[in-house]
């Protein structure tokens, strides 16, 4: 049984999994926190040590959440890309991003990608307005990312949610 044990105790390994899963949501909009992973988690662990979860189930939900880590790594690069920065551009602004991470947290990453690619993009073409527009592109694309992180890891809560508590 799912909800408690035979005891009527709470399940320790269903407690575990929803926390888990609500820490996937806070972490999609906190930068440098793993978010998404945190959900998978939170499906694995009640999948492996849990009971009422079915393979398909797991699976499907696993997938949401691999999807949003796709959303989150890709984000800066797409999103800096879609601005009209550089390869080069791109790849140092993810550079930076991650390299600043370790220094400052999660305030480094936002900053200094959008930061790199504004110096940089003014520094290849002289104009303000597009490294302006490229840096803007960024910043609304990492922003975006969380909205997406947010939304996949809240379905993955209700996902399983709804098939614990209702099926």
């Amino acid at each position: 049984m799912a909800l408690g044990s035979l005891t009527g105790g709470v399940d320790p390994v269903l407690v575990a999994a929803v926390v888990l899963l609500v820490a996937g949501i806070v972490g999609s909009v906190v930068p440098s926190m793993p978010g998404p992973l945190l959900s998978v988690a939170g499906v694995l662990v009640f999948w492996l040590w849990g009971d009422g979860l079915g393979v398909f189930v797991a699976v499907g939900l696993v997938a949401v959440g691999l999807f949003a880590v796709a959303a989150d790594l890709l984000a800066d690069a797409v999103s800096a890309r879609v601005g009209g920065a550089s390869w080069r551009t791109t790849l140092l602004a993810s550079a930076v991003g991650l390299a600043l991470l370790f220094v400052t947290g999660p305030v480094g990453i936002v900053v200094g990608v959008v930061g790199t690619v504004f110096a940089l993009e003014y520094w290849e073409t002289e104009d303000r307005r597009h490294a302006a527009r490229a840096a803007a592109t960024t910043s609304l694309g990492i922003l975006a990312s969380a909205v997406v992180q947010a939304l996949l890891t809240l379905s993955m809560l209700l996902g399983f949610g709804l098939f614990v508590f209702v099926w």
